[in-house]
């Protein structure tokens, strides 16, 4: 489990004008676990989220976030204890220990769609920008960005983001470390590495969705 990191800023802080939402938001980002991020809606492009979030939401975030101690690195501890709470009195103790312990396969299945570079592979935390288009298995279209028309596409610039730092879904993060830069590939995610139990109601994601995605990674820096 990761440490639990001090509060950094007393209330009078957060609330003083002095103290961006970009740096409460970056603070977050940093700290709590990816589930607890999509629950207040700080995933993202910290730029992105401090143009829809509140300072008065942020606050909040940040002290449900001591409170719940929900911190990186605590979410595999949470899936053993509701595992283990589900297994019958006449299971072996040991062996479904293991069996939590170890994950087992990815969640997620990739098919190479366009061949990239083989040499511009991003790194965990490096900066990538992506075209993307998500569906789920019956064909519905829940998400995209690629622009409809040329003119649109001026207008509009690629998802960028870090990987590998949970800013994203953990399929998006464990396929894109496999890509290179002007590779193209469909991404099949379990909903373990999607958006689970819970689904994303607001992008019209049901509960338990395998997510489909055509992913083209457009640069690495």
């Amino acid at each position: 489990m990761a440490a639990e990191p001090a509060r950094e800023w007393s209330e009078e802080q957060l609330k003083s004008d002095d103290l961006p939402k970009k740096d409460i938001i970056k603070f977050i980002q940093d700290n709590a676990a990816h589930s607890f991020l999509n629950e207040h809606k700080l995933l993202g492009n910290i730029k992105n989220v401090a143009k829809t979030a509140k300072k008065e939401q942020l606050i909040v975030a940040y002290d449900q976030l001591f409170e719940s101690k929900r911190f990186k690195g605590t979410e595999p501890i949470e899936e053993v204890t509701e595992q283990v709470k589900a297994v019958k009195i006449d299971d072996k103790p040991k062996e479904v220990k293991t069996e939590v312990v170890d994950e087992g396969p990815p969640k997620y299945f990739k098919s190479v769609l366009k061949k990239g570079d083989k040499q511009n592979f991003p790194k965990k935390g490096e900066n990538v920008s992506c075209w993307y288009t998500g569906s789920l298995e019956d064909g519905t279209v829940f998400d995209t960005n690629i622009p409809t028309t040329a003119r649109k596409k001026k207008q509009t610039k690629p998802l960028s983001f870090k990987v590998g730092l949970g800013r994203v879904i953990r399929g998006w993060d464990e396929g894109i470390l496999t890509m290179s830069k002007g590779e193209t590939a469909r991404l099949e995610i379990e909903p373990e590495w999607g958006y689970g139990r819970k689904g994303l109601p607001e992008s019209k994601i049901p509960p338990n969705a395998k997510l489909i995605f055509e992913v083209e990674l457009v640069a690495v820096d």
